[in-house]
């Protein structure tokens, strides 16, 4: 789980902001996950989009991303003080997995946790970030150093770093652990569905976001 998130979540922006027209997915992939997906509840009437999914060794789909909102491009230098800022939240679904052997059958991959879809998240957030002031060619250091620090963040959802926010997930009140930086909000919690779901943004309080399952994912193509 820890190699495929690395490798799927560093990936979505570019210099400059905007979208790597190869970190886009079609909706094949989506349909290939033998788990629901899940986004913003009704409540959220604004635009959705696809982003990404990732895949295991052997191509099972294990978790993937859908955009609520404007689509965000880096928040960097160029954003200066005053300057309205993109509102979105994008919703993180991950498979809950056991301890289970690589496809090679040499090892064990690690099980999914709420700290996975904690961890997907934060890292997400990062890939839409870049500090003001940073030269463009430090930001892969940056990235990789905030990276680990939203590992260990996700490795310690007790810890003094998350609150707790109960939100609804197909209409039940649900508890998520949450929490705030300068680049916006994570979030993450478990359904009842055999999923975790993990969701960040900036510009739109998480305080009013509902989840529910997307019954045809089919639609976003």
């Amino acid at each position: 789980m820890e190699t495929t998130s690395r490798a799927v979540a560093q990936a979505p922006a570019a210099e400059g902001g905007q979208q790597v027209p190869s970190a886009r997915r079609t909706v094949d992939g989506y349909l290939r996950a033998p788990f629901p997906w899940y986004g913003l509840d009704e409540a959220f009437t604004g635009p959705r989009w696809l982003m990404q999914v990732g895949t295991a060794a052997d191509g099972a789909v294990e978790h993937g991303s859908i955009g609520h909102g404007d689509e965000p491009s880096v928040r960097g230098e160029a954003g200066a003080d005053g300057e309205p800022r993109e509102k979105f939240a994008v919703v993180v679904t991950v498979a809950a997995q056991p301890s289970r052997r690589s496809a090679d059958g040499t090892g064990l991959l690690e099980a999914t946790t709420v700290s996975s879809a904690a961890w997907l998240a934060g890292v997400g957030l990062l890939s839409f970030t870049w500090p003001g002031q940073m030269d463009h060619s430090l930001r892969d250091d940056w990235l990789e150093q905030q990276t680990e620090t939203a590992w260990a963040l996700a490795d310690d959802l007790d810890g003094p770093d998350w609150s707790t926010l109960s939100l609804p997930v197909d209409g039940v009140p649900t508890p998520f652990h949450y929490r705030e930086s300068e680049f916006g909000w994570v979030l993450a919690g478990s359904t009842q569905q055999g999923v975790h779901v993990g969701a960040y943004g900036r510009g739109m309080s998480a305080y009013g976001l509902g989840f529910a399952q997307i019954k045809d994912i089919a639609s976003y193509a």
